[in-house]
């Protein structure tokens, strides 16, 4: 069952910024002033900078590719069923990490106003925002934008009245162990950007996928970026350096040096509400991975199970709280360090993706928004995002270890027996070896993908064209060839003599030329019995002669109906009409590398469609 389409611009916005505000601003800050000083700011704004660099290739995929998954289901097409099932669960143990410091938060915060165990909170709350994502993402979506407005607000008064309390004297020294650690520190407060990735996973429950989420990405990094780095900038103002890089609140304290008490409560429930957005957007896009991993069977099939009430992945969602609960125990550095190498590691990932897609030259990969620069641009995002992973340390590297066994015992016991599907590199191998390595698997799926995309409706035509008889014949050719060849090939597919359908054809000719252009002709028949309706496209690249004046005919559309058909008989005759009168059809059709991209033409045409009643 599909998920139901309820995210607009706002919606896309609110769910990437409410998943970057939260800890990264208003916890991180402390342990990044510590590492690079004054010039934190700068830390951010990089990070900013390189996540919209990144996000670039997301967006790209994303539009041609609007699935649930996210980067998962981007990975798993393009690098294969390894990689993508390892792509998978790491990118849902990252989200899931970074909402459990989320609803860890959101617990301390409870246990400081009334005392409730953290233990049990942290189950409350996460049972809370697993049910609310189980009632519906557009329940969720609109919770998720009322708690995003507030935030904002917020955080822009404190930038505001912050400013004119800044203390220049802060910033000096400005980077007391050099250039080298405003860069390591952009590497390790990159979690802070991770919410972007939860858009993608979401992206299969976008509304014009083509207009939201390029749009809801790019100025939700944006805004993200300019506020974090003007918050910085009034902190490091305000806050003596040696508060600074001690504190695990700083927001929240510097807030009490502008305003005082009142102030110091304002950001603490600012902070209260980035938890609350962390949370929510967390389990909503975490909660794809596992859905999108049992869809291409690498996990349970159970797992995929859409509600019919809801439509919403029920099991799923659920599994990712357990395991968000689960994660509440993690220390807050290891935390940070496994989250941001995991990401990073997507955005390596991803960037590759693009690569290989593009020079598959699959003709179905039609993403609506190109990043720019390429290939420079994924390059330079391979070389410095593996130099962020790298700087993270070893600690990182081994949780990240630790995480890819996990990922790669589940695909060897498990996934590498239930998936057989094709991907790019395949696609990419055959066009450098010139072997016949693939089918039109993945071709075919991501025509069905853009169809859903552009949302073109299906109609009995349609439905036809997917099953029809397709040949690519050699010419030039003459009637009566063409009309035997017909003949032979419906009459295996219908209960008639060959000879009769040949008689019929020529009949139906002889009484009206059935070629509507010097390029097409559409022969159509009607016979005895009932429920027969047969369709046949031909290509004849060199000609085939139907009379003096059309003597060099490339398509023939080919039908057989009863009579009882005769409304869709005049239907299909008009299908085909305004399929032919498209100004780029001649040229489409000829250059079709084979059969099977003739068919995704004629499916993935902007022709007038009919009721399928």
């Amino acid at each position: 069952m599909k998920l139901k389409k309820e995210l607009g611009f706002f919606g896309v916005f609110s769910i990437a910024t409410g998943a970057m505000i939260s800890s990264g601003i208003f916890i991180l800050p402390g342990l990044a002033f510590a590492r690079s000083g004054p010039a934190v700011f700068i830390s951010y704004f990089l990070a900013g900078i390189l996540a919209l660099i990144g996000i670039f290739s997301v967006i790209e995929l994303s539009t041609a590719m609007p699935k649930a998954g996210g980067d998962y289901y981007f990975i798993n097409r393009s690098l294969g069923p390894f990689i993508g099932t390892i792509s998978g669960f790491l990118s849902w143990f990252a989200l899931s990490l970074k909402s459990a410091f989320a609803i860890f938060g959101i617990s301390e915060i409870i246990y400081i106003v009334t005392g409730f165990p953290v233990l049990f909170s942290s189950i409350l709350v996460c049972t809370f925002f697993i049910l609310l994502n189980i009632i519906g993402v557009k329940e969720a979506a609109k919770f998720q934008i009322s708690l995003v407005s507030g935030l904002l607000v917020l955080m822009i008064l404190y930038v505001i009245f912050g400013f004119s309390k800044i203390n220049t004297s802060h910033f000096y020294p400005f980077s007391p162990q050099g250039i080298s650690p405003i860069f390591a520190t952009a590497g390790f407060i990159f979690i802070s950007f991770g919410g972007l990735l939860k858009v993608a996973s979401v992206s299969e429950e976008v509304n014009n996928p083509k207009k939201n989420i390029p749009l809801g990405m790019i100025v939700s990094v944006t805004v993200v970026t300019i506020i974090y780095t003007l918050i910085l900038i009034v902190t490091v103002g305000i806050l003596p350096a040696d508060l600074f890089s001690d504190s695990l609140t700083p927001i929240a304290d510097a807030a009490k040096n502008i305003a005082g008490t009142p102030g110091f409560i304002i950001l603490s429930i600012a902070a209260l509400l980035a938890f609350i957005t962390t949370a929510n957007a967390g389990i909503m896009s975490a909660s794809r991975y596992p859905l999108a991993l049992s869809r291409d069977n690498l996990l349970p099939i159970a797992i995929s199970k859409v509600s019919k009430k809801f439509k919403t992945p029920v099991l799923s969602i659920f599994i990712t709280g357990l395991f968000i609960v689960l994660a509440l125990q993690l220390p807050l550095e290891m935390l940070v360090k496994a989250a941001s190498a995991v990401i990073l590691t997507a955005y390596v990932l991803t960037n590759l993706s693009v690569i290989i897609l593009r020079e598959s030259k699959l003709k179905n990969y039609k993403p609506s928004f190109k990043a720019p620069l390429y290939p420079w641009l994924q390059i330079f995002g391979i070389i410095i995002f593996s130099f962020f992973i790298i700087n993270l340390g070893l600690e990182a590297i081994e949780i990240t270890a630790a995480l890819l066994i996990i990922s790669v015992s589940f695909y060897i016991f498990y996934g590498r027996k239930n998936n057989a599907g094709e991907y790019a590199l395949l696609h990419l191998l055959k066009r450098i070896t010139d072997n016949r390595l693939t089918d039109h698997i993945l071709e075919t799926e991501f025509r069905d993908i853009l169809r859903e995309r552009d949302n073109i409706k299906s109609d009995k035509f349609d439905n036809l064209a997917k099953t029809a008889k397709i040949l690519d014949l050699e010419g030039p050719l003459e009637l009566d060839q063409l009309f035997e060849i017909i003949s032979e090939n419906i009459s295996q597919k219908i209960e008639m003599d060959k000879e009769e359908i040949f008689s019929l054809l020529k009949s139906r000719q002889e009484d009206c030329n059935t070629a509507i252009s010097p390029f097409i002709a559409i022969p159509h028949i009607i016979i005895e019995g009932s429920d027969h309706f047969y369709l046949m496209l031909v290509r004849c690249k060199e000609g085939i002669k139907f009379t003096s004046k059309e003597d060099s005919v490339k398509a023939v559309f080919v039908f057989v109906g009863t009579k009882e058909d005769r409304a869709f008989h005049l239907k299909t005759l008009a299908s085909i009409a305004t399929l032919a009168q498209q100004d780029d059809f001649e040229e489409k059709w000829l250059n079709a590398e084979n059969t099977h991209y003739l068919r995704d033409m004629v499916l993935l045409s902007k022709r007038m469609r009919f009721s399928v009643k």
